[in-house]
């Protein structure tokens, strides 16, 4: 008789479309995911084909390492909670997680055994995607893992990756952990590495792609992982290692509440006139002038329109941004990147004048009489001088 595995090989097959097929996703819905995807990494749509092929090849799945060290979990929550559709079972089938503190079902001794396996199975092509922040205080003994620093962690496991993924805030540049006065001395991934001199196996530096959050959007990480299964390298990154297709661009530019930005239009208090009509927040604190990332764009956890906190009344804490979120107060109004607001507004709802004083009708009225006195005169003068110079030499009177 067939174990569950074999019959799993046998009869649906590695593929990702049988997987899908299992699990009742049709191949239209797989379609339409491909499509979102392929414009959500800014990819033009014909792309969207060899996003679809990437997917689907038998050597697709990468295998994964994903270190759990200062956080709360919530990106992993997160992810696990998005449907897009059913990123979750996309998520898992996709990649080979061989490793996670948190989803692995084995523990303890049988869980380092996965851990050392998959290294010695994949040295040098699996991704590393670590979760929290490290410290760095008391030789990073606020966090432990089967007895080990994320430090000790990190010298056995980063050299054998091919590139690590640090997912959220936290493992981003330090998250809620690095605010002041930051006991731990938590600092992000790329930052760790630097510290620990840490590199690949063949000293070369290993590549960090950072997606900052706080939860980060489970979308920008699966737009990742498919961007490097599609197109064999990393995204393009900006100066703080953010693939630029998710962190290319201000919060503000693509806010539904912009418009009312540039009229001038501000809420002042919550549950004031301007904020249930939905006016922009910035007064009240709003950070995305000055935060780099997709929230408007792609919303977050597939749960409706305006499901993201500007979307429901609530300002920008600027979770994505290093220096921006856990660092500035909550109201504080933010350094506006492209374009500042002026000092003075005209009024939203300018009000209609009451009508002429006596005093300025006569004053207007004498302006308006003259100027068509003179304008008579001047056509009576243009006239007839036109009529002098058309008559025949004699004629005149």
């Amino acid at each position: 008789m067939k174990t569950t595995g074999e019959w799993l090989n046998e009869e649906i097959g590695p593929r990702l479309s049988d997987q899908l097929e299992m699990r009742g996703i049709d191949r239209r819905s797989f379609i339409k995911f491909a499509a979102a995807i392929t414009a959500a990494m800014g990819l033009p749509v014909g792309m969207a084909g060899r996003v679809m092929a990437a997917v689907e090849a038998e050597s697709a799945r990468p295998a994964v390492i994903w270190l759990h060290f200062q956080e709360c979990t919530g990106c992993t929550e997160s992810l696990l909670r998005a449907t897009h559709p059913t990123l979750e079972t996309l998520i898992l089938d996709m990649v080979s997680l061989d490793y996670s503190e948190t989803l692995l079902a084995a523990a303890g001794h049988q869980a380092e055994a996965a851990l050392h396996d998959s290294m010695q199975a994949n040295d040098g092509r699996f991704i590393l995607v670590v979760e929290g922040s490290v410290p760095t205080a008391d030789h990073g003994n606020f966090c432990k893992v089967a007895g080990q620093t994320p430090q000790q962690m990190l010298h056995k496991i980063a050299p054998h990756a091919a590139a690590a993924i640090a997912i959220g805030s936290c493992a981003s540049w330090g998250g809620v952990q690095s605010a002041t006065p930051n006991p731990t001395g938590a600092v992000g991934l790329a930052e760790a590495l630097k510290l620990e001199g840490i590199t690949k196996a063949d000293d070369s530096a290993l590549p960090v792609i950072t997606l900052p959050g706080c939860p980060a959007s489970p979308y920008n990480f699966l737009s990742t992982v498919l961007y490097y299964l599609t197109m064999r390298q990393l995204p393009e990154l900006d100066g703080k290692g953010r693939p630029k297709f998710a962190y290319g661009r201000l919060i503000h530019e693509n806010c539904e509440r912009r418009p009312h930005f540039d009229a001038g239009r501000f809420a002042k208090e919550f549950g004031d006139e301007g904020h249930r009509k939905g006016w922009c927040l910035y007064k009240l604190g709003c950070k995305g002038p000055e935060t780099f990332a997709n929230c408007p764009a792609i919303e977050f956890g597939d749960v409706g329109g305006n499901t993201w906190p500007v979307g429901i009344g609530h300002p920008c804490f600027g979770c994505a941004e290093h220096g921006v979120g856990f660092h500035k107060a909550l109201h504080e109004q933010a350094d506006v990147e492209n374009v500042l607001p002026p000092s003075m507004y005209p009024g939203v709802t300018a009000e209609h004048g009451g009508g002429m004083k006596a005093a300025s009708a006569a004053l207007a009225g004498a302006v308006v009489g003259g100027a068509a006195v003179y304008a008579l005169g001047a056509y009576d003068r243009l006239k007839g001088a036109e009529r002098a110079g058309t008559e025949e030499p004699g004629q005149q009177d």
